[in-house]
Parts: C-alpha cells; structure tokens; sequence
C-alpha cells in the first residue's frame, strides 16, 4: 500500500485495494490502518531517523526497503501498544517475505539502533529558521509550514500542525428519513459500538472506538446512516433548502453533500448531482439507493460549460452547491497523503478551475437563490479570494456570509471554508 502511495495512488483508494485482496477482520484491521497512515503522515520525520542512523539517506534507499522500515520506525517510535521487540521481530520478517531476505539484518540492526538512541534520549536536529522547524517537527513540506505561519502566525501555525497529524474522528450523518440520531445510537450500542451526538451538528453522530468493517454495522445496509465528517455535514444547510426546490450539486460524486440536500427537503425536489466523471457518478446512485432517496438526477458533464450547454436552465436553480476541486489541505489528518502529493504550483493550477465554475454556474442561480462555495482547504487564494474576485466581475450577486473553520477548531472536525451568496431579486 505505501509503494502504491508513493507512485501516485491516494491512500484512501490503495488501502481498500489491499483490505479487499487480503481482508481482516476487527482491531488487525484498524491495526494495519494506524499503521498505514501513521507511516505516510509522519514519512519526513521518519526519514530523518533513517538519515541519522542508516549508512544511505533515506531517499537513496530502495523503495521497497524505505517503506519497510517506515513502518517498523513508526511502531517503536509513535505508537505505545505494541512492544518493541515485537515491532522489531516483525519488521525483519516482513523483510524476508518482501523478497528482501538479504536485507534482513539490515533492518534488524537499523531498528534496534534506532530504538536504542530512542531510550537513550536521542532527539531529531531541527532547523533554526521557524517554518522549517515547524515543518520538520510535524512532518509537512517547507512550503506549507511557511504558509500556516503567515496566515495563523506562530501559535495559530503550530496548533494546525499538530491537528493534521491527529487521528480523525469517524463521523456519522443520520438519514431521518429513515431513523434518528438516538436510534442509530441505540442501534450501535447494542453492537458493543458506543456513539455520542456531535454539538452543532443535529444529523452527525460521532462513533468512539471501533474496528471492523462499518459496512457490517447495524443500519447500513437499511440507509439509517453514512459516513460524513462533521464539516462536510455543515455545509449543505448553509442552502436553506426548501422541499419543491430545484437544487444543482457540482462536482457531486460520491454524493455525500447531494444525497444530505435531498434528506433536508424530504426527497421532495428536483437534485440534479453533476460530475465530469461518469464512473464516479454511479457512486452517488449506489449512495442514494441505499440511503432510499429518488429525488437525485445524476449528469456526466463539465459544471463550468452548464451554462452554455443548457441555456434553458438559467435563472431556474434555488440553490446551488459548488463543492469546489481544491488543495484538501483541511483534510491533511484524514488524507495523510495530500500533503506530499500537493505543492505551490498545483494550488496555482486549481484556481482556473475553481473560477470557472463560479462563472459557469452563478448565471444558473433564480432571482433570490442561494449559492453556496465550499472548500476542504484554508488557503485564502482558493477560498475568500475566489469570492471577493467573483463579486467584482458579477454585481448581480450578493455575499451573505462567509466562514473559515481551521482544523484546530474546538468544534472538530476538518478544516473548511464556505461562502454564501444570493442573487439579488429584480425590482417589479
């Protein structure tokens, strides 16, 4: 799995390939999970023990071999559960079944020294400039410790840090239509899973402490609930829905937010989930099916050209979702591999897009409706000054309110932002 992510593969995508092809059950499953993305999140302060101690810099070992020892480190270094001695005989092992038997020793002794200097008090060097150190102690990219610096300053950089590298928690968005928060609590209870209602949030349920499969979980397969973080269960209220509405949802797949606007009207309107892949469109009708909604339209399409391809839907939506293609960065904790997939240059390539589909979906909106433009990043350049851009090229629209949650938010939950215009009504 980590060789797939370090080719290109996202985690999410390359952890449930290998699950499926070698499936287990309970806490081995949460097990080779922590293991998985623990080792992807912390990889620059893995490697700088690898640096310290090995013979080869870390980005000159083999692959194969990096990963490997990537995943011993994290266990004797960033994990209390599992003893040393096990970490270690298990490393070397898996060394020996990787077609690395040779390299075996290697590994041995290269954990065993690190765990050694470890006990010993041994610290990793850090640099003396704020946002290396910052990014060095968390384990992010130069280019980002510098950034949270500027836009939170010291503090405020150093408490983001840290919430990128916390577990996330697993948060559930009840279906009403189908159950309750307190029964899907209830429900879960009675499975040995204990829940607690999320403040702020009147669908979320947070799960605490879990293993298995939530496939295999009570009120799954009945659409009783879906997984949604908390954020993203923010959002699509910001709408205001009305049952009768016509509601566009861009960029929809897999459906979270589309599926959660057709349970806020009732399943009573006319959701339309755009996506330009057609693939994953078919996601969002699986969603809806078992969550047991028949309000939701799906259409393969480019949202930005709707516009000009279907001129006979200007004017005609009441509300419009534009969860927006961005950076992810208020979801480092929950994508671990973002951070090293996403760069300065890449965030500057988005921007076209995100503006866009601002341009090609904002003449769709009816007198008096809602657009809602949502991010999973903090950026300012993909998020406040997307909008204040859009203000100044259309002053039909009007901005109603906006907000920014970082990901060291008491509330919890990822990072975000959302900004909430109207169209202003013609006078009679």
């Amino acid at each position: 799995m980590l060789q797939a992510v370090a080719a290109g593969a996202y985690a999410d995508v390359a952890l449930e390939r290998c699950l499926r092809d070698h499936p287990l059950r309970g806490p081995d499953r949460g097990l080779a999970t922590e293991l998985a993305y623990g080792a992807i999140r912390q990889r620059r302060v893995l490697d700088a023990w690898l640096d310290r101690h090995g013979k080869v810099p870390a980005s000159k070992q083999p692959p194969k071999l990096r990963w490997l020892l990537h995943v011993g480190l994290y266990q004797l270094l960033l994990m209390e559960r599992i003893p040393s001695s096990a970490a270690v005989n298990t490393t070397v092992e898996l060394a020996k079944m990787s077609g690395l038997a040779r390299l075996a020793p290697v590994v041995n002794g290269l954990l065993r020294g690190v765990l050694r200097a470890h006990e010993a008090g041994e610290t990793l060097e850090f640099s003396a400039d704020p946002a290396i150190r910052l990014a060095q102690q968390n384990s992010l990219p130069d280019w980002l410790g510098a950034s949270l610096i500027e836009w939170r300053g010291p503090e405020g950089a150093a408490a983001v840090a840290a919430a990128c590298n916390q577990v996330p928690d697993l948060d559930l968005r009840v279906n009403r239509m189908r159950s309750s928060p307190e029964q899907v609590g209830r429900d879960l209870a009675e499975s040995g899973i204990e829940t607690r209602p999320i403040s702020g949030c009147a669908d979320g349920v947070q799960v605490l402490g879990h293993s298995g499969d939530l496939r295999n979980w009570p009120g799954y397969a009945e659409g009783h609930w879906c997984v949604q973080d908390r954020a993203a269960q923010w959002v699509s209220p910001l709408l205001e829905p009305k049952p009768g509405d016509r509601i566009l949802d861009a960029c929809a797949a897999p459906g979270g937010k589309a599926t959660h606007l057709a349970e806020l009207v009732g399943d009573v309107g006319e959701i339309w989930a755009v996506d330009r892949s057609a693939g994953r469109l078919k996601r969002v009708a699986v969603n809806a099916a078992r969550l047991g909604l028949g309000s939701i339209q799906a259409l393969a399409a480019d949202a930005a050209l709707l516009s000009k391809e279907r001129p006979e839907w200007c004017e005609t939506f009441q509300s419009i979702l534009i969860d927006a293609p961005c950076s992810g960065l208020g979801t480092l904790a929950r994508h671990p591999d973002a951070r090293w997939r996403m760069t300065p240059k890449a965030i500057q390539d988005l921007l076209p897009q995100q503006q866009a589909l601002l341009d090609g979906l904002s003449p769709l909106l009816a007198p008096g409706g809602r657009l809602v433009y949502a991010t999973c990043t903090m950026h300012p350049d993909e998020n406040g000054q997307q909008i204040a851009d859009l203000l100044s090229r259309c002053p039909g629209l009007t901005l109603l309110k906006e907000q920014q949650r970082w990901p060291d938010a008491e509330e919890g939950g990822d990072g975000f932002y959302a900004a909430v215009l109207q169209r202003v009504q013609r006078r009679s």
